[in-house]
């Protein structure tokens, strides 16, 4: 079976990830940090992509309940309360890393930056996939702006139980990279097959989710 270039580079730098905490003995709250920083890079990458949108579609995506229209003023508007709202949750993950991770050598932080340069190298190509792609189709703006909250969930449901209160076996940590890595290449799979072919429905729950999310508060349609 071959592997598309995209998602060997995510599992490669996944799997990269995961030997240096092995190597380093990681405890599951340091194997957090490499992917809070994939998480920050998907985001900026995500909101690049929104804003360089030409031909896209607002079907089924709201703001302030009452549809949204494919302008320019929605796609930056969307872009900036993505940014607003996923930022809020990146830095709550960051206080919780922060306050949680303890002894951290010179070595931690020099792998911790190896790891987030894969994931850049990673993300910048897929990036540029995805440019291309949303060039000859027309993909949705409330799903574009909702898949990367998608690929947090494995990480946002480690804080949720506590990741002080769970096992720092190598088995746990492998675990949780398989579940972070399942999500990055079912996410992957989206956005490069599904999104660009126009294949999700209109009434993907990613699209009421969005919709939920937005309210301008200077919008009084």
């Amino acid at each position: 079976m071959v592997i598309a270039e995209g998602t060997r580079n995510l599992l490669l730098a996944n799997a990269m990830t995961a030997a240096m905490a092995l190597i380093l003995h990681w405890p599951l709250n340091t194997l957090l940090w490499p992917f809070w920083v994939q998480s920050v890079i998907i985001g900026w990458y995500s909101r690049r992509r929104i804003l360089a949108l030409r031909n896209f579609s607002t079907d089924g995506f709201e703001i302030n309940h009452h549809p949204a229209s494919p302008t320019p003023e929605t796609q930056r508007f969307t872009a900036r309360f993505f940014t607003v709202h996923y930022g809020f949750f990146h830095f709550g993950y960051l206080a919780f890393l922060w306050k949680r991770t303890t002894g951290f050598e010179w070595w931690d932080w020099l792998a911790v930056i190896a790891a987030a340069a894969s994931f850049v190298m990673s993300h910048r190509a897929s990036f540029q996939q995805n440019l291309e792609a949303d060039q000859r189709g027309r993909p949705n703006l409330g799903t574009l702006m909702f898949l990367p909250y998608l690929r947090i969930i494995p990480m946002h449901a480690m804080i949720l139980v506590g990741a002080g209160y769970v096992s720092d076996s190598a088995v746990t940590l492998l675990l949780f990279t398989a579940l972070k890595t399942g999500a990055d290449v079912l996410m992957h799979h989206v956005e490069h097959n599904l999104l660009q072919r126009g294949a999700i429905p209109a009434d993907l729950p990613a699209h009421s989710a969005a919709s939920a999310l937005i309210e301008d508060p200077h919008d009084d349609r």
